[in-house]
Parts: structure tokens; sequence; C-alpha cells
């Protein structure tokens, strides 16, 4: 009787110390986001039991391989000066070639006046033009925007349908962009 009880004892131990030891080495904190969830504690002690050798220290089971690493995430893009960024249309745009109410800069320092003869935008885009003084850009038909000036930058918002001939100056030139908003 006197060995069936310790017989028992023994084995009531051990579980305690598997169980013990299972719960030390999983993860007792959910995972981060960019690693794939581990096995929970009660599936880990039930695969395979850790033996009673583990090392003081160590936060995994030494039966447990590490969690395979996620491939690393490709750097941003590196916004290059010279271009005007180009924003995408809405999916409201009534044609391909019309942009919506988005706003469109233009750093005057930076961009080929030439090359820039017309855009397209629905009613509520801003044409921002950046490293200009008061006063120097015009537009044909005021009626149809809202100008406005503050530190080298002109906001022009287009407030109505219409065409806009919107004159911008650079190196002794006047550049006109023609302006369609629908």
């Amino acid at each position: 009787m006197i060995s069936l009880r310790r017989a028992v004892g023994r084995v009531v131990t051990a579980f305690a110390a598997v169980v013990s030891v299972a719960a030390c080495g999983s993860d007792a904190v959910s995972p981060l986001p960019v690693q794939p969830p581990g096995p929970s504690p009660s599936t880990a002690a039930m695969a395979s039991p850790p033996t009673p050798s583990v090392t003081p220290g160590t936060s995994r089971s030494p039966t447990r391989p590490p969690p395979a690493a996620e491939p690393p995430m490709p750097p941003a893009p590196i916004r290059t000066r010279g271009t005007p960024p180009r924003p995408t249309p809405s999916p409201t745009t009534p044609t391909s070639s019309c942009l919506g109410a988005v706003r469109y800069d233009v750093p005057v320092a930076d961009t080929e006046l030439e090359l820039l003869r017309s855009l397209c935008f629905a009613t509520g885009a801003v044409l921002r033009i950046q490293g200009i003084g008061p006063g120097l850009v015009t537009v044909d038909r005021p009626e149809l925007v809202s100008q406005h000036y503050e530190a080298g930058v002109v906001d022009i918002r287009f407030v109505r349908p219409g065409t806009v001939a919107v004159t911008i100056p650079k190196d002794d030139r006047a550049h006109t962009v023609t302006v369609v908003v629908r």
C-alpha cells in the first residue's frame, strides 16, 4: 500500500513538473503581429513533453524550434525631386484622364513648366504652386477659383466647373497651364 502511494505521488509530482515546465517554456503572452502564433500550452505539453534537464534562463523549451522569420518589409519608395507627385484618381472620376478633387503640388524650382501644359481636375481640387512670390500667379477666370497666397505658396482651389488658364512666371517667361475643371 505504501509503495502504491509513493508511485501515485511520484506520478503526480512528475505530472506537475511537466505542466510547470511546459507553462514556462511556452509563450505566456500573445505573439507579436509579425510572428506566427505558437502552439498553445496545452498542445505543447501533449505534442512533446519537455525533458527535465531544462536550463534556467531560457524562454523557450529546447524541443520547440524558433518561429520562422518572415521576410523583411521592402523599404518605402523615395520621392524624387523634379517631378510633381501624381495623385491617384478617385473612384468617382468621370474619365480616366481627369483627376478627382485632389491637391496637385507644383514646386516651381524643381518642375519643367514647359512640359506642364494642361491638367484636368474635379471641382474642389487644389493646384498648389510652391516657391513663388505674392501676386505672380494669375488666372484668367477668377470667378471659377479661390486663390490664396501664404509663405511662398499659392493655393488655387477650383470651385466651379469650366476652363481656367493659370499663368506661372519662371526665368523671365510666363508659362500657361490650362486647367479643365469638371
